[in-house]
């Protein structure tokens, strides 16, 4: 098997509004287990509590992501101001 070789150079990463992104997102996750919550006894008679469960790690697993991208933008805004 030959050995892949990329033909052009890989292109920057795209910067956006990152944090708000993942805000967004840890948001949503926590509503989803919050809109589910009322409906538990449901979930257990048919065996999907899962369900809950997974939302609630989304929303956990989404406060790491906040705490690590907002010290990741500082950390890169500390950097910049260092260079000039």
């Amino acid at each position: 098997m030959a050995k892949w070789t990329p033909r052009h150079e890989a292109p920057e990463p795209l910067e956006g509004p990152v944090v708000p992104v993942i805000t967004g997102g840890t948001i949503l996750w926590f509503l989803m287990f919050l809109v589910q919550l009322p409906f538990y006894g449901w979930f257990a008679d048919h065996g999907h509590t899962w369900w809950l469960w997974t939302c609630l790690a989304g929303a956990g697993l989404g406060c790491v992501g906040i705490w690590y991208v907002r010290r990741r933008d500082a950390a890169i805004k500390r950097a910049a101001d260092a260079g000039r």
